[in-house]
Parts: C-alpha cells; structure tokens; sequence
C-alpha cells in the first residue's frame, strides 16, 4: 500500500490530497491510510498532514525504501519486485540465492551497505554504507549462454541513460561497461550466471553506482567520481534506481528480439567515449600485461556480439571482453 499512497502524493504535486480521496482508491480505512502514512514518517519522509486537506509529499527520504522504487517504476517495467536490505555480504550473491529459490525474473536486491562486494577479475568494491547505490536483478532469458555475456552491455546503457534522464549529467561507457562522466568511472557492473551448455538458469547483473560519495581516495580520485561530485547536490537513490530499471526494461526487451545487440548497436555506439579514439588493447589483465603484446589501434565500435572493433596495423580486430583490456593511449578512461 505504501507504493501506491507514494504514487498518490507525488501525483498530487503541491497540493494535498485527502485521506477520504486516499480511502476510495485504495479501497481500505482511514485507519490502515494513517498508519502507512505513519510508516512513511518514520522511514524518513517528509508529509505534511492538514485538518480537511489531507496530506502532502514534502520531501523523500533519504535512504532506499522498496515500495518507493516500486511507485516510480513504470507499468510495463521489468522490475516487479524490491527486495532493500539494510546489510548484505553481496547483493549479487543475495539474488543468486533467490534465483536458485525460483524467484521470477524481475525481482531486485537492493542494500544500503554491502560487505563483500563483487568487482570484476575477483576484485572486491568497497561499498560504503548509505550513499551509493548496490543492485543485482534476476534475469531469465531464454538465450544460448554465450549470449548472456551481452547482458553487461545492456545494463550499461541503461545506467548511463537513467543517470542522464534522473541526474541530467552527460554519460558514456567505456567498453565494455564501465559507465563514465567527465572520463572518470561512475559505475561498474558485474554480471553472474548459472547455465547449462545450451541453457540459461539465471543471470544476475549486479551494479554498483557511486551516487552521494564526496571524497575518494587519492590513489582512485583521478579515475573515480560521484554523481555528488559532479552535480554538488545528493541525488535521490530511489528514483534513481527506477530509471536504470525503467531504461534496462526497454533496452532488455530489444535484446531479446534478437538474441544479440543488433537493435542496441548504433545508441550504444554513441555512448561509446573509445570510439574513432586511439586505444590500447592489453592482452592479460592490465596490471600483468606484457608491452611486447600492447597493441594501438582506432575503435570504430561494437559487433552485434559486443566485441570492440579495433582498426589496427594488422588489419580490424574483434576484441572480446574477458580476453583484453582497452585504455585510452594519452590516459583518458
């Protein structure tokens, strides 16, 4: 009910909307209006309440409540389901349990604090409590999983579009999927699966957003920001949220017409910051990567697969995420 009282107010604008109004929608008494109303309050948020108006939004609070992701997400949204967490070891791990449960495609975890994040390469993500933005969704997609490697692709864009639509900043994506503003990561996204040879059980993108972190760093504070940083003001987490997941559900629903990217390639292509840049592709891990096997070359974009197209001496390559590591030449994402 909480959800739908949320949709009700921010509905209503500046103006009040009373509890009888409140009562006929939802079909229940005042009395179960004044409690979640009371519920509301205490998780935070700012309602005013007047003798013969009603009551107004004033303000959201701060901090990730489930059903107020859930009244922003659009009716034909992928996301059916909120699960916010306090504290959790991983919200990846988290939503791998509820798959492995039979929880339906559409459910997301979301935490305040993780405290085993998962980065990609077996690396941790520090994710401190309060100010940024953990979440895994459970996906079911009827692909081969070879395909499922796209699925990273999608989340990106859909990161990147819903910071720009929610946050008005301008963002890219660094292939394959760290999402960038200014040059500097926002966003990483780490995407988990458990398959068959010729079937997909699940797949989990878990993505890690830096939302209201002020400082970093020094070691990361040349290649890491906020979306705080760069806006100067705290964003609002759960509409946040909602618009990666109201973007994800349109850019998800077009990957699998298709099976592949060919309906995402030429948006993504403009998200792209390597593109017709000279890049570095590095064969290992970047921080073992042999110079003798540095090769330059100009990326002119993504397959239909999402590898990058590399235009090098030797001719246009396909590089395939997990094999390589792309990095600007004069240090740029």
């Amino acid at each position: 009910m909480k959800k739908e009282i949320l949709q009700m107010l921010r509905g209503a604008g500046e103006d009040y909307i009373s509890g009888q109004v409140l009562c006929e929608k939802l079909g229940v008494s005042r009395q179960a209006i004044w409690k979640n109303i009371t519920q509301l309050k205490e998780a935070g948020y700012q309602i005013e309440s007047q003798p013969k108006k009603g009551y107004r939004l004033v303000e959201s609070a701060d901090k990730l409540v489930g059903a107020d992701i859930e009244s922003r997400l659009k009716a034909d949204c992928l996301c059916r389901k909120v699960e916010c967490l306090e504290q959790v070891d991983s919200t990846n791990t988290r939503a791998k349990q509820l798959a492995e449960l039979g929880e339906p495609e559409g459910t997301l975890v979301v935490a305040e604090e993780q405290t085993a994040g998962k980065g990609r390469r077996g690396r941790g993500w520090a994710s401190e409590p309060g100010i940024g933005i953990w979440m895994s969704l459970i996906l079911r997609p009827r692909l081969k999983p070879q395909q499922a490697a796209s699925v990273t692709l999608v989340a990106a864009m859909a990161v990147a579009k819903g910071i720009r639509e929610c946050c008005e900043l301008e963002t890219g994506i660094k292939w394959p999927n760290d999402v960038v503003i200014h040059g500097k990561k926002v966003c990483g996204i780490l995407t988990e699966t458990s398959s068959e040879p010729d079937y997909i059980h699940y797949a989990v993108p878990g993505i890690g957003i830096n939302a209201n972190t002020k400082s970093f760093p020094e070691e990361l504070a040349d290649r890491a920001t906020s979306i705080y940083l760069e806006t100067g003001r705290k964003t609002d987490r759960n509409a946040l949220i909602a618009a990666v997941m109201n973007a994800f559900t349109d850019y998800y629903r077009k990957y699998l017409e298709t099976g592949d990217l060919s309906l995402l390639l030429e948006e993504y292509d403009q998200m792209l910051v390597n593109k017709d840049q000279e890049v570095l592709v590095l064969y290992g891990m970047a921080e073992e990567a042999d110079p003798k096997k540095m090769q330059k070359g100009i990326a002119r974009g993504i397959t239909s697969s999402g590898a990058l197209l590399v235009d090098t001496d030797e001719g246009m390559k396909e590089i395939v995420s997990g094999e390589v590591s792309v990095r600007g030449v004069y240090g740029y994402v």
